[in-house]
């Protein structure tokens, strides 16, 4: 009898540490997944940040060549 509750007691611990593992990586998969997602809106949010300057330049640059312009 001592046997059957030793094996099922080592065989409930394996299962355990089992399911424990899967639980994590569960979570590891989400964490992972949440950190790619605001690394994704970090990259939006850089490219239209760097597409703004880009129009601001230009149109600074237009407005300087105008004044320059009217200057002579």
């Amino acid at each position: 009898m001592t046997t059957l509750l030793r094996t099922c007691g080592r065989l409930g611990g394996i299962i355990a540490l089992i399911l424990l593992l899967v639980a994590l990586l569960r979570q590891l998969i989400t964490l992972v997944g949440f950190l790619l997602a605001i690394v994704k809106f970090a990259i939006v949010v850089i490219f239209i940040a760097l597409l703004i300057m880009i129009a601001l330049a230009i149109l600074r640059d237009r407005s300087r060549r105008r004044r320059d312009a009217e200057d002579l």
